[in-house]
């Protein structure tokens, strides 16, 4: 016989009302308030009860996908090209998202880095070279957000 622990605060009508609002395109947090529980409390149970999980994004994808079949739709009329545009600037954002003119992409920096290094290589002494290489490539993995320990460099 299974213990008699709390009652669970999600019992199955509200998880299958959570589930409703979840596919009709509604946040987690949209959910929660609807059935008198915290967005915490459904994630404490979806890593509980792995099937829980599973139909929470099951129906989570279902109205993202519903979203992109009705723009899909639109964006096959040619009247309708700012929802191609739309879903392209969304889902490759550093291909074609709108820029700033003032702004520098991640790939302009690391070009500009190979070409600043290329100088240093040709126009620095060697005796020199070595330490300004080391630095550039910290502050390279820096900006990156990448961490990358160097033996024997002091940070």
């Amino acid at each position: 016989m299974a213990s008699q622990g709390r009652r669970p605060i999600l019992d199955q009508l509200k998880r299958r009302e959570i589930l409703a609002i979840l596919s009709v395109g509604c946040s987690r947090r949209t959910a929660a308030r609807y059935v008198g529980c915290s967005p915490r409390t459904i994630a404490k149970t979806a890593e509980r009860d792995p099937q829980f999980a599973a139909e929470l994004r099951r129906a989570e994808n279902k109205a993202e996908i519903s979203y992109m079949k009705n723009i899909q739709k639109a964006a096959a009329k040619e009247q309708y090209w700012r929802a191609a545009a739309w879903a392209l600037e969304r889902r490759n954002p550093q291909e074609f998202a709108p820029r700033k003119a003032d702004v520098v992409t991640f790939d302009q920096l690391r070009e500009l880095l190979a070409q600043f290094g290329q100088i240093i290589i040709e126009e620095v002494p060697a005796e020199y070279r070595k330490k300004v290489i080391k630095r550039l490539g910290r502050l390279s993995a820096r900006v990156s957000g990448r961490k990358r320990p160097q033996k024997g460099s002091k940070r």
